[in-house]
């Protein structure tokens, strides 16, 4: 089970992480990113971010893009948070396919 204190972190982070994506996609119009799970590891090192893509057809290229602007968005994240840990976590970003999942389910059940 996992402390109250992770829990807060990875809510702060996965606002934190949505407000920042929400702010970098404005350049790109008809593209929307959202965070929809953050998993941090007990020591606080490491990060998972799921974020979720649409349309979901971009995924990989966003996703690519992403993990390249890897540091910056550290960085950006380390503005915000700075305050509130000590360190601020590794970042590892990964594609959240559930809601593909969940469609395709519906189709195949139609």
């Amino acid at each position: 089970m996992k402390s109250i204190r992770l829990q807060k972190i990875e809510r702060l982070i996965q606002k934190d992480l949505g407000e920042i994506f929400l702010t970098q996609t404005r350049q790109m119009p008809g593209v929307l990113v959202s965070v929809t799970n953050v998993r941090i590891s007990p020591d606080l090192s490491l990060s998972k971010a799921y974020i979720s893509i649409f349309p979901s057809d971009k995924g990989s290229e966003i996703l690519n893009s992403i993990n390249s602007q890897k540091k910056s968005i550290r960085y950006e994240l380390g503005l915000r948070i700075g305050r509130r840990v000590r360190h601020v976590p590794e970042l590892a970003f990964f594609i959240d396919d559930s809601l593909d999942y969940l469609d395709n389910i519906d189709r195949l059940l139609k």
